[in-house]
């Protein structure tokens, strides 16, 4: 088995991306697989030393077969930094694994990819494999959603090739083909209104045009039972991920069994995703009450 080239996104936070680094390269077939990393150029010059912090610590790293660093020379942006690394990767490589610097992973996480990527290759209606569950108990060891995903994933040129930039076509497909409540998981998250914020300027998402993509195209991404993926950027660090321990989870401490299953969406944890964003919409509505009711006093 051929090991799919890394591609780490980083920006201006240098503790991340170290505990990011270390945990990749505590995989198996770290030393096997190639590691393309973009670094965004500094947004202001308040950014400019943690950048500058970054690309030092990069320039240090070892522990892959091949590391080449593409060191943007003005800001890009999330979105437009992951769009072109992705697109520019995996045209050459034909598969792909994506990080950012805030996403630690299990030392099984490119074992699960990798074989994924192996098995699923030829499985049109597979557009991508994902790291990262939600902190869900007993999930089936692996199984299917409809749509994609970004904490943590890997895909194909085939799969990618699927992505749309316009959020405004994507929009309209799921508004014309009524398909917005099942978009947002029967109305428990707000996928659409995220993709319509994408719009109108309110957020720079490219993970919300890539599950609109998958998701409109009828594609599915294969999950593990227990999580590969922890985000560590969840402490208001990030672009577009406030502070919350809604996500936390357990990292696997075992390989996960990949095995081939029909490519179908698994009933039984999509109700499961559903439970768990109603649990995390009620306590966001709890604690919007308590703020509320401390700023009162």
């Amino acid at each position: 088995m051929k090991s799919a080239p890394i591609v780490l996104f980083t920006y201006n936070r240098p503790w991340h991306t170290k505990q990011t680094v270390e945990a990749l390269q505590n995989n198996l077939y770290a030393e096997e697989s190639n590691l393309f990393i973009f670094s965004d150029g500094p947004k202001t010059d308040k950014d400019e030393l943690k950048v500058k912090e970054v690309r030092d610590y990069l320039k240090s790293i070892k522990g892959f077969k091949k590391i080449e660093i593409t060191e943007r020379d003005k800001n890009w942006g999330l979105a437009n930094n992951i769009i072109d690394g992705v697109t520019k990767i995996v045209n050459e490589y034909g598969k792909i694994i994506v990080l950012e610097d805030d996403l630690v992973t299990s030392p099984f996480f490119l074992k699960f990819m990798n074989e994924a990527l192996e098995m699923y290759e030829d499985e049109d209606k597979v557009v991508s494999i994902h790291g990262y569950v939600y902190p869900i108990r007993d999930l089936p060891e692996v199984f299917f959603i409809k749509g994609a995903d970004c904490w943590g994933w890997a895909t194909w040129k085939r799969g990618w090739g699927l992505f749309e930039k316009d959020g405004k076509k994507l929009l309209h497909g799921l508004e014309e083909k009524k398909l917005t409540k099942l978009f947002d998981f029967n109305g428990t998250y707000e996928y659409t209104q995220m993709l319509k914020d994408q719009i109108r300027g309110k957020n720079n998402s490219w993970a919300i045009r890539w599950y609109a993509s998958a998701f409109l195209s009828e594609k599915l991404t294969l999950y593990p039972g227990v999580s590969l993926v922890k985000n560590i950027g969840t402490d208001a660090s990030g672009t577009h991920v406030g502070e919350t321990k809604a996500f936390e989870v357990e990292l696997a401490q075992r390989p996960i069994l990949v095995k081939r299953i029909p490519p179908t969406v698994d009933l039984k944890a999509y109700a499961k995703f559903e439970r768990y964003f109603r649990t995390i919409r009620r306590k966001r509505v709890i604690d919007f009450i308590g703020n509320r009711l401390r700023l009162t006093k």
